[in-house]
């Protein structure tokens, strides 16, 4: 009689099922919602830096505008330097010119004055005077002097034509100069134009990431209060699933009781009435009486006589003593006389002749099993003793060379990654029998630590900095790579060479290399090279 508005088991389920649907669909919006936050935030880093990268270059440009103005201004002074020297070289020229040509004058008119005062004197006169020496003299003397001007004047001119073309050339130099000066600068205004277009891109798409990381922000509380509310839901109808499927669970074991009783009740029936037929088909079968005469002579009603005596049992002598009368038939009793009975038959069995032979054969391999065994015991005992010792040995020795490993590991890997920090840690450093080692390596301008993080270089040389810190804690005469510096750049690769160089000093290295940097270190190179007849043939190189 209750009330009809009550929701049923199934609407009860279906509500239940859609409830977890939707917390399904909120789990996986809310897991999209994470994984957006966490791109959010990658490409927000990426945009810093990025940032800080452009304005690296814009400060590099800045200085290099600098450098570039400073020596445009050098170069300006050094060609108004070398235009005012060519212009007093021109100058000097031409005054060498005035000169030359003032000397070739007065020498015209000197050979003139000669040769009118040749031609005036008669021929008798030129032969029978002596001409005056004071004058010839002077004319001589002023010949030598003009011969000598005009020498220094060309020498002059001569020089000044070198020095004005040593400076031509020189200003062509400082005005190719000045002009591959100007195109530097226009090139280096071009990429400061461009440098501050991509940080203005850059600041930007940082300001779209904040956008960005303030909606997924706001959209992941408003799915965190979504989630909350869901769970709260899920929780109340959980809460009412329970309950339904306890209510129901109850209903059914119930039915089931009532189900199991009327089925025991149907084959005990059926049990019984087998049975009394079996019994009834058995008297008549075996004793030939039938079954109404053998409930009459033999039913309950009728009083059972007294049991025989039992091995060592006295029956007392009086005949009216309780023993040696007749008692009440009871089943229960009577039940159990008959399940004794059966039983001490079944002990009996068959009887056996050489039970005493199977004893003491029995008996003897008894004792050879337990000296057996006691050996056994002893020797597990001493195989536990050594165990335990070799664990002792095999522990101690392995946590000193896990020390010496991490020790080296940790001075090996700063080598190799200048700045950066590696070192090695047991997964399990309570049992050092079991435990694992994991490797952290962080090169510098990184905050990762897992080895899959690295890249392909990076993860070959922490590889390389684990292999020569095992060298380094457990020397050994002999060392054999195989391209262990294929993926290394020039200066891992320099880094690696001194490190190999240390322990060559203690042991001997082969390497398998085809870096022609790690073959300069070798003290021997041996190669394989193919013949025309597909022959292989080694040559060897000794280079120290």
């Amino acid at each position: 009689g209750g009330s009809a508005g009550a929701p049923s088991l199934l609407e009860v389920q279906a509500s239940v099922d859609q409830a977890a649907a939707e917390l399904a669909e909120l789990g996986v919006r809310c897991e999209e919602l994470a994984a957006a936050q966490e791109t959010a935030v990658v490409r927000r880093r990426e945009c810093a830096a990025l940032v800080e990268e452009l304005g690296e270059r814009r400060r590099t440009a800045d200085r290099e505008k600098s450098s570039v103005a400073q020596q445009l201004g050098r170069l300006a002074g050094q060609a108004r330097g070398a235009a005012g020297e060519a212009e007093r070289s021109a100058a000097a020229a031409e005054r060498a010119q005035e000169a030359l040509d003032k000397a070739l004058m007065e020498v015209e008119e000197l050979a003139e004055r000669l040769a009118v005062a040749e031609e005036s004197a008669p021929f008798g006169e030129r032969g029978e005077e002596e001409p005056d020496t004071a004058a010839r003299d002077r004319l001589a003397a002023d010949g030598a002097n003009a011969r000598q001007t005009e020498m220094e004047a060309r020498l002059q001119v001569r020089t000044h034509e070198e020095r004005v073309k040593g400076l031509a050339g020189r200003a062509d130099t400082l005005d190719r100069a000045a002009r591959a000066e100007r195109e530097a600068r226009a090139r280096a205004e071009q990429r400061r134009a461009r440098l501050r277009h991509e940080a203005a891109v850059a600041e930007a798409v940082a300001a779209g990431a904040r956008q960005l990381l303030a909606h997924v922000e706001v959209s992941l509380t408003r799915a965190d209060e979504e989630r909350t509310l869901a769970e709260a839901a899920k929780a109340r109808r959980e809460q009412e699933l329970t309950a339904a499927r306890t209510a129901g669970r109850d209903l059914k074991a119930e039915l089931d009781k009532l189900t199991d009783s009327v089925h025991r009740g149907e084959v005990l029936g059926a049990e019984k009435r087998l049975r009394i037929e079996q019994l009834e088909t058995k008297a008549l079968e075996e004793l030939g009486v039938e079954p109404a005469g053998l409930a009459a002579e033999y039913g309950p009603h009728q009083e059972v006589p007294p049991s025989p005596p039992a091995d060592g049992e006295e029956l007392p002598e009086d005949p009216e003593h309780p023993r040696n009368r007749p008692r009440p038939f009871v089943r229960a009793e009577q039940e159990k006389r008959l399940k004794a009975a059966e039983r001490a038959y079944q002990q009996l069995g068959k009887v056996n002749p050489l039970a005493l032979e199977e004893f003491a054969a029995l008996e003897e391999r008894h004792q050879f099993l337990s000296e057996q065994l006691e050996d056994l015991k002893k020797t597990r005992a001493d195989l536990l003793q050594v165990v335990k010792e070799v664990d002792e040995r095999v522990e101690q020795v392995f946590t000193e060379a896990f020390r010496d490993t991490a020790r080296e590991f940790e001075g090996v890997f700063s080598r190799l990654f200048p700045g950066g920090a590696g070192r090695l840690i047991l997964t399990d450093p309570d049992n050092m029998l079991t435990t694992g080692v994991d490797v952290e390596a962080r090169p510098p301008g990184k905050k990762v630590k897992r080895l899959s993080l690295l890249s392909g270089g990076e993860r070959s040389l922490t590889a390389v900095a684990m292999l020569v810190s095992i060298f380094k804690a457990r020397p050994s005469p002999f060392y054999v790579m195989d391209e262990v510096e294929a993926a290394l750049d020039d200066t891992n690769l320099q880094r690696l060479i001194r490190i190999m160089q240390e322990l060559q000093e203690a042991s001997q290295l082969i390497v398998i290399t085809h870096q022609k940097r790690t073959m300069e270190v070798a003290d021997a190179l041996y190669g394989v090279s193919m013949q025309g007849d597909g022959v292989s043939k080694v040559i060897s190189q000794r280079l120290r």
